[in-house]
């Protein structure tokens, strides 16, 4: 009997079965240390107490799963952009491996429906979906090597899930945007943050955008930056209503 055979009928008979056909499903093979992915899947609210008081989450692979998922994605784009600087690489990369970006890829593979955390009194982690996708390309490394994670990674996610075009040519920056427009319309600018709302991990922040001294739009998000973009964004906005 080969091992093509052998591995479907040991999986078949696994406790662990739904994660080994889940990971097949998402990127076409079974997972070898089925540990790992259990490890990348724990996230630190459900983290496992040892013997010597060590608590052991998804954070360590989440650490290493950034560090290669960068270096792939930097040489991915540094082969795809020969011509381009080094500006616009940093910006294509932000882009891909953004922590929005990450939250939404892991939804829209259903990597999220895998993660165990507690959600007791409706606890919200902003970034456990991200993280735990950075964590499973760690556990993909450690489990498979190097070139295999490189192989999965350009296959069966930025090939089939970005368009490269039309993220070149999308400036999601509103921060960015909206002070270059004040710096070359010669407008005051100013970002302030009101007030933060809720608590823990439930905390949100509220930023408005100051021209002129007038506001002109108001954002709210979990982090501050990620506020300033929501409330640049709609400063932008109320400029493009208001253009003759």
């Amino acid at each position: 009997m080969t091992l093509d055979v052998i591995k479907p009928i040991r999986v078949y008979f696994s406790g662990d079965k739904y994660l080994f056909i889940a990971l097949k499903n998402i990127f076409g093979y079974y997972p070898g240390n089925i540990f790992l992915y259990k490890l990348a899947f724990r996230h630190r609210s459900q983290a496992i107490e040892m013997n010597n008081g060590a608590r052991i989450s998804n954070e360590r692979l989440e650490y290493l799963g950034d560090a290669i998922l960068s270096a792939i994605v930097a040489d991915y784009l540094f082969k795809m952009f020969p011509y381009k600087d080094e500006g616009f690489l940093t910006e294509m990369r932000s882009r891909i491996v953004s922590r929005a970006q990450l939250n939404k890829l892991s939804q829209k593979l259903g990597i999220d429906r895998l993660i165990l955390a507690n959600t007791d009194n409706n606890n919200v982690y902003r970034s456990m979906k991200g993280d735990a996708f950075e964590a499973l390309i760690g556990a993909i490394y450690l489990d498979k090597g190097y070139d295999f994670a490189r192989k999965v990674l350009i296959e069966k996610v930025i090939q089939q899930h970005f368009d490269l075009k039309e993220l070149e040519n999308t400036n999601t920056n509103y921060k960015s945007r909206v002070i270059e427009w004040a710096q070359r319309e010669k407008h005051s600018l100013e970002f302030n943050t009101l007030s933060e709302v809720g608590h823990g991990y439930n905390k949100q922040y509220v930023v408005e955008v100051l021209i002129d001294k007038l506001p002109v739009g108001k954002g709210r998000d979990y982090s501050i930056k990620g506020a300033e973009q929501d409330a640049a964004m709609k400063a932008l906005l109320q400029i493009e209503e208001e253009k003759p």
